[in-house]
């Protein structure tokens, strides 16, 4: 052990708090950092492996050999190991090489703090500081207006990997989707980007979502610094940054956090919790004080260190259920006998308060897809303390309308109109996620039923009809401009199909709906509140139609939707109004310059006839498979 000098960064109290499962900035002690001792440069490593014989670090400093630089277990029997060793700088490759207590067998370990790693295959973790210079103070001290729930967010889902590339199929660097990325969202007009997972993973086919490195950016794209570019640049173009984030399992790759030590320690020990039968991976042990500190510490980290302006939290349904996707006997119920995962719920509660107490005008979002109770309810009131929840049903019952020729749509109003029963219930985000585009799924404008037409009018209506629908939106990569095969996460997006008027149509309709929500405050400001709609008729289903009020804080800028899912053009269409002014044409998804027919009249005067329990009314001229919206 001659080759490492003794050094700790823990104080006493860190490792109380960490043992308490209470320490939230773990990576400022934990991993690889390089520091200075007795005037000597080089590097501090520290590493949690309780049941751990030895634990030595190698790497390419040391041709890979065990032995020459053992690090030192502390004393307090808090199963940290740790050491100075001098000279290793920035861009030393390194692993933990662990002789387990448990079973006498050896592994080498990646280091899961560390903040960069090898290009998979390789698996190496990389000592690293960069001194990145922020330059979005200006984002970040009015981000808390421009990120609250009363606000526009309309999300641009990435996976950075096939959004675009160049040459022979090659990534685009952070450096470069600094500029190209950026550019074409602020065009687009979102407010934000949501990327699919960032942080290190081995496979990708998984698309990011077994991860192996929870504190490095994948150096797929560049370095740790190239990613806080690529955030930087969004911030100074007024977008906001959210990433998905994977709590809930991870992979058994050798290198990982599986079996980290010889025993169980990231994960649960019983199989019935532990492992994820679906996804063929190991689920993090929630009841471990440690475990939930390296999780929230890891939360902490993106937010401070990289700027992040929000969490959406990857497979929430997966955590909160004991049963989840496990057939009788092959779970165990909790200590009051139901099929909570009482663990799982207090952690997702704690990492909710943590976040929102250190970080001004952050969210988080919950994946979420059943009916359990509370998701974006403080934790005050019982809740677990998410900004938003993705509102699946919708989405599912939406999508399952669409599909339908429209002469058989009047039967299934009830599917269209279900989702106004519970959209209170919580702060709904509505999603045409990845997962929507996948697995024989089809795109989006594939399923759409009718000709060339009648498809696209019907995508630019779906869009339309989001937009005007209580919630905030997400729409994945490629369905702003109607791409038509499924995603594939090895292929650029279908770009060129830009060039044609149907999608350069869809293209345009996106901008100015990103323009129509973020412009018209009633469409944003009660976003998830039942004051912010109103039905003016939603029993229609004979002509397929649905007329709305949405508001915001002032009557004066009520808006007033109607939407037509049918081909049929409706001449003199009547529909109440409370208003005796003048109403204005702000959107038609059927204009020609989306590719419409351009039906729709420009502006409307109410008539003292009596309808819709309303004073007033007005004959609306609905265009085939469109939406109005009248100010």
């Amino acid at each position: 052990m001659a080759n490492v000098k003794p050094h700790s960064l823990f104080t006493e109290f860190d490792i109380d708090l960490f043992k308490a499962g209470k320490h939230y900035r773990l990576f400022e002690k934990m991993g690889s950092h390089l520091i200075e001792v007795d005037g000597e440069e080089g590097t501090y490593f520290a590493v949690w492996a309780p049941t751990a014989k030895s634990v030595s670090v190698v790497g390419d400093f040391n041709y890979w050999i065990e032995g020459d630089h053992q690090l030192y277990v502390r004393w307090d029997e808090s199963g940290i190991w740790e050491g100075f060793v001098p000279g290793v700088g920035k861009g030393a490759k390194y692993k933990y090489k662990i002789h387990s207590h448990n079973n006498d067998i050896k592994t080498e370990k990646a280091d899961p703090f560390a903040r960069y790693c090898e290009q998979p295959p390789k698996t190496a973790s990389i000592v690293w500081d960069d001194d990145y210079k922020w330059k979005d103070k200006d984002w970040m001290g009015y981000r808390k207006d421009k990120n609250a729930l009363d606000k526009p967010f309309s999300v641009y889902e990435v996976h950075l990997g096939s959004w675009r590339r160049k040459g022979d199929n090659e990534f685009l660097s952070y450096k470069e989707l600094a500029k190209e990325l950026v550019d074409y969202v602020t065009e687009m007009g979102f407010t934000h980007v949501e990327f699919m997972p960032v942080m290190e993973y081995p496979f990708d086919p998984s698309w990011g979502y077994q991860l192996t490195g929870y504190y490095a950016p994948t150096s797929r794209f560049g370095e740790p610094e190239h990613f806080k570019l690529l955030v930087d640049k969004l911030h100074q173009n007024d977008i906001g940054v959210i990433l998905d984030w994977v709590p809930s399992h991870f992979p058994e790759d050798a290198h990982g956090l599986g079996f980290f030590d010889g025993s169980h320690l990231y994960e649960h020990p019983d199989r019935r919790r532990g492992y994820h039968p679906d996804w063929k991976s190991l689920i993090f042990n929630y009841g471990r004080n440690e475990v939930r500190a390296f999780l929230i510490s890891n939360a902490i980290f993106w937010l401070d260190r990289y700027h992040v302006d929000g969490l959406r939290v990857d497979a929430v349904a997966s955590m909160l259920y004991l049963d989840y996707s496990r057939e009788d006997g092959e779970w165990e119920p909790n200590m009051y006998g139901n099929n909570e995962n009482l663990e799982a719920m207090s952690f997702l509660r704690e990492l909710n308060e943590e976040v929102y107490k250190r970080f001004e005008g952050i969210q988080t979002i919950a994946e979420e897809s059943t009916a359990f109770s509370g998701v974006s309810k403080p934790v005050q009131y019982g809740g677990l303390g998410f900004g938003m929840k993705w509102m699946m049903g919708w989405m599912h019952d939406t999508l399952e309308y669409f599909k339908k020729e429209p002469i058989y749509r009047r039967h299934h109003q009830n599917d269209i109109t279900f989702s106004l029963t519970y959209a209170f219930t919580e702060n709904f985000m509505l999603p045409f996620s990845h997962d929507e585009v996948v697995y024989g799924k089809q795109s989006l404008i594939y399923r759409m039923p009718g000709d060339e037409w009648q498809r696209f009018a019907n995508l630019r209506l779906l869009f339309g009809y989001m937009f005007t629908h209580p919630g905030t939106n997400l729409i994945f990569m490629g369905g702003e401009f109607g791409q038509t095969s499924e995603w594939n996460f090895q292929q650029s997006l279908d770009w060129h199909l830009t060039q044609y008027g149907f999608h350069s149509g869809i293209q345009e309709l996106m901008k100015d709906l990103n323009a129509l929500y973020k412009k018209y405050p009633a469409l944003h400001e009660k976003q998830f509140s039942p004051e912010g709609f109103q039905w003016i008729d939603y029993g229609d289903g004979e002509n397929s139609v649905l007329t709305y009020i949405r508001k915001g804080h002032d009557p004066k800028n009520d808006l007033i939707i109607a939407c037509n899912f049918t081909p049929m053009p409706r001449e003199d269409y009547k529909v109440g109004t409370p208003k005796s002014t003048q109403l204005k044409l702000v959107f038609n998804s059927d204009d020609k310059r989306y590719g419409g027919s351009g039906m729709g009249k420009k502006t409307l005067k109410p008539s003292d006839t009596v309808w819709h329990g309303h004073d007033k009314s007005v004959q609306m001229t609905l265009p085939p498979l469109g939406v109005l919206v009248y100010k």
